[in-house]
């Protein structure tokens, strides 16, 4: 049966999960310059949707709180963000989209530029099993705050997807991928199925060209 692969961010949810994370963990007092973080959070993403984001400047950015609490803490807060930040901004349309493949037997996978421990429940929330993300270094029971492995970012996706395919015996014959973003292009334009869900202008005016399907998930 195809591969039915879903983009996370503003695709299955309607907002940014790492974005949020940041914003919430201000909102906890956990950052306490929430002004100097609050700015580079949207310098990030902003580098982000114009498609100049150092993904490793990202990362150290982005996993440096990572490493400074214990998993424990950090499990409490993640349970807690779920409730406040994702929850509210779950997306029906999605989990439709996501059941209709499930009924018709295909393989669904989540595959996201933001990190797994940020990542990983709101992927289970929809009851998909698999996920390529973003690998925050995790060793003696502690994030370090550096990168594993090839972020999941641009065609760094493909570079993750490829080894997954062998491993679990898929391949892209049928496959469908739905994102909201131009960075996704590399994937998108070698699957069978490209989908853009509320689609940035750079991807709008890919998909329009290419005839590609645009729905809309808001």
């Amino acid at each position: 049966m195809p591969l039915a692969i879903f983009d996370l961010d503003n695709t299955l949810i309607g907002g940014d999960s790492d974005y949020l994370w940041g914003e919430f963990l201000c909102d906890e007092g956990i950052i306490t310059d929430r002004e100097s973080f609050q700015k580079m959070n949207d310098y990030f993403y902003h580098q982000y949707e114009i498609g100049e984001l150092d993904i490793y400047a990202w990362a150290e950015f982005s996993f440096k709180v990572l490493s400074e609490h214990s998993f424990d803490k950090l499990n409490q807060l993640r349970k807690d963000f779920m409730e406040t930040k994702i929850r509210p901004i779950i997306l029906e349309k999605a989990q439709n989209c996501i059941d209709n493949h499930k009924k018709n037997g295909d393989s669904v996978l989540v595959i996201t530029a933001s990190n797994t421990f940020v990542t990983k429940p709101i992927v289970e929330m929809y009851g998909i099993e698999h996920l390529l993300a973003t690998e925050p270094e995790f060793v003696s029971g502690r994030f370090t705050g550096k990168v594993s492995g090839i972020p999941c970012f641009q065609s760094g996706k493909i570079d993750n997807l490829m080894p997954w395919l062998e491993t679990n015996n898929e391949n892209l014959i049928g496959s469908y991928f739905y994102s909201d973003s131009h960075n996704d292009l590399p994937l998108l334009e070698l699957v069978d199925n490209p989908v853009a869900i509320n689609g940035d202008p750079i991807l709008t005016a890919a998909a329009n060209e290419n005839g590609w399907t645009n729905l809309d998930w808001r």
